[in-house]
């Protein structure tokens, strides 16, 4: 009888030599792995990165908010046929919010926005300290006047009329400017008119009473109120015919909408030609005769 030999453990090994792996292994390589991952976050979430404002060629983002069309128009004109003339390229962003507008332009995540005047850049960087910003240019002036759907004038308002301002106070003080100019009130002559406020009035000989309503609720809700004074932009927007817009003198330069960069790039090359490319006289030429501007943005002067 033969004996087939029994195989020996080591003779099945396909010529692999299988050896446990120590035990401390898994723990390093997990460890491992947590480090990468902490290095890969720091990288792409904490790396110092270069704003386009510091790189020849790069584009140059101008900001304003999300679904302003007549701004966007106004932009991407200047992109399109006014920038390259300047050696640069701009490009057109809308973002949501003041905010949210302000803090990208002050990190140089865009190198402007055109959306806001010199008083409410102020009451923005008031209220946001970290803000670094800088008014640069005037580039253009909102269409901006008292309203009424029962008046043609501002004298036929009766004694204790009904008129909305805006709720904020950049446009309230604006608001009351335009109040005064019409000859309807009298403000303190000792007082900054660019940041009065209702506290402010000396003189009301009709005794008008003041709505404060946002921008949306105003236009809305004219017919309700006696005459509102606000942007051009909202009324049209809300079906509002311009002959309803019965008093609308130019607007002085604190309320003219501006360039605003962020202060740590103004003197980069990039930006110094974004400002002289805002203060092209090709961009008033455009707002006063291109008509997807027309009544809402304004040339200067």
């Amino acid at each position: 009888m033969t004996t087939t030999p029994t195989a020996s453990p080591e003779a099945d090994d396909h010529g692999f030599e299988l050896r446990r792996r120590p035990r401390w292994i898994w723990p390093a390589l997990g460890l491992v792995v947590v480090v990468v991952a902490a290095v890969t976050v720091k990288f792409v979430f904490f790396g110092e990165t270069k704003s386009a404002n510091e790189i020849a060629g790069a584009t140059l983002v101008v900001a304003t908010n999300e679904g302003n069309a007549a701004e966007q128009a106004l932009i991407e004109y200047i992109a399109k046929d006014v920038a390259p003339r300047h050696g640069i390229k701009v490009a057109f962003r809308g973002l949501a919010d003041s905010n949210t507008i302000n803090r990208a332009v002050s990190d140089g995540e865009v190198a402007g926005t055109i959306y806001q005047h010199k008083l409410w850049l102020s009451q923005v960087l008031e209220a946001n300290p970290d803000f670094r910003e800088t008014a640069a240019t005037p580039v253009f002036r909102w269409g901006f006047g008292i309203w009424s759907d029962k008046y043609t004038d501002p004298s036929q308002l009766p004694d204790g009329a009904n008129v909305s301002l805006y709720s904020d106070p950049a446009n309230e003080a604006q608001g009351l400017w335009l109040l005064e100019r019409a000859g309807l009130i009298t403000l303190n002559p000792a007082v900054d008119k660019f940041q009065a406020t209702q506290k402010d009035i000396v003189g009301n000989p009709k005794n008008l009473k003041f709505t404060l309503l946002d921008f949306a609720a105003q236009s809305r809700s004219l017919p309700d109120l006696d005459a509102a004074v606000g942007y051009t932009e909202y009324y049209l927007a809300a079906k509002v015919p311009l002959t309803q817009q019965i008093f609308a003198p130019p607007a002085p330069d604190e309320f003219a909408g501006q360039l605003t960069i962020g202060s740590k790039w103004a003197d980069t090359d990039n930006v110094k030609k974004l400002v002289e490319t805002f203060q092209d006289p090709a961009v008033q030429q455009f707002l006063a005769t291109d008509p997807s501007v027309k009544n809402i943005l304004l040339p200067l002067g």
